[in-house]
């Protein structure tokens, strides 16, 4: 007979969703510690969902379409031609496709086996977590048009400046035999929000809705996105609530206010493992400007934790040698450095 002593747990604590939980977590513990705060914690987490429904609702749909029509297939033909151009339309597609963090690794499969350069793959790693549809109505929303379009030339121009650069080193020892032998095409991703495999092939078939397959596609992705946004924002807001609440703000202002290049810095480093989803990551840094987080320092922060966040780095990691990873992180955080130094001067 088997033994489920141990295994059962483990089932369990494998299908539990780990936001919700944290969520749940968060509110038991406000519950318990500091009940006067557990409603406003609550309203102020609604009160900001409420405020970014609409974003969430425009972005979920248009992404739905895109993954329903197939639209995605037009990708391929950036990687045709010159390596050069290549790179541009990699920096270009990554930081304004609809791609999330957990796509990225069958996507970049098909792109090696097309025979992809390196260059052109390292362009697309560095600026697809960085930006979105998605996450350009939700940054948007919450940080201002402004910030949010910043956010996307930062992305681009760091997918441009590893690209470039990896080209340019090519012939080196850094990039030399840069794969994985095991490395392959992964299958789906399990966070919710991803369409089909495969984003590569076919043609886009603009009216999707005669077929019941691209109807199915639509409605999966409209809730599994829906549900993807809900549950880190949920749990996001009611971080913010209480950074607002319990994190004081002379010491935020301290640390990472202020003029100089020595917060812009110190963002670059927290950010790189402080968060899990770029989602997430926007009401937090809405939070600490208002604590007195410097401006550049919340761009350097966004954009070391994009590239950084879990999803993203074990996509890169998965699929290529540990030395093309660091070269991955170095090119992120030298670039999240230069945004932010950019970003401080402009705004």
């Amino acid at each position: 007979m088997a033994d489920t002593t141990h295994t059962l747990p483990r089932i369990v604590w494998a299908r539990l969703d780990k936001a919700w939980l944290s969520l749940a977590l968060i509110l038991a513990a406000i519950a318990i510690l500091d009940w006067p705060q557990f409603w406003p914690t609550i309203t102020f987490a609604a009160n900001a969902l409420l405020h970014t429904a609409p974003f969430i609702a425009f972005a979920v749909l248009a992404v739905a379409w895109l993954k329903a029509t197939g639209a995605e297939t037009l990708l391929a033909k950036a990687f045709e031609g010159r390596q050069t151009r290549m790179i541009v339309l990699a920096a270009l597609l990554g930081g304004l496709s609809p791609f999330c963090s957990c796509e990225v690794i069958p996507f970049i499969a098909a792109m090696l086996a097309l025979g992809a350069p390196l260059g052109a793959v390292m362009a697309f790693w560095l600026a697809s977590p960085l930006m979105d549809p998605a996450m350009f109505l939700i940054t948007s929303g919450t940080l201002g048009w402004d910030f949010a379009i910043a956010k996307t030339a930062a992305a681009i121009g760091i997918g441009l400046f590893g690209g470039l650069a990896t080209m340019a080193l090519s012939r080196s020892a850094l990039f030399a035999d840069p794969l994985r032998p095991q490395a392959q095409a992964g299958g789906g991703s399990g966070c919710g929000c991803c369409g089909p495999a495969d984003p590569l092939s076919g043609k886009p078939v603009w009216r999707f809705w005669p077929h019941a397959d691209r109807r199915a596609t639509f409605r999966d992705t409209v809730f599994g996105n829906a549900a993807f946004l809900l549950k880190w924002l949920a749990l996001a807001y009611a971080i913010e609530a209480l950074m607002l609440r319990y994190l004081p703000a002379d010491a935020v202002g301290g640390i990472l206010g202020g003029a100089g290049i020595g917060p812009i810095l110190l963002g670059a480093l927290v950010g790189a493992p402080a968060y899990l989803n770029g989602y997430a990551a926007v009401p937090l840094v809405d939070a600490l400007l208002a604590q007195g987080m410097s401006n550049g320092a919340a761009m350097s922060f966004v954009i070391a934790g994009g590239v950084s966040c879990i999803p993203a780095a074990i996509a890169v990691w998965a699929l290529v040698r540990p030395r093309v990873f660091c070269a991955y992180l170095g090119f992120a955080t030298l670039g999240a450095i230069l945004a932010g130094l950019a970003w401080q001067a402009i705004a």
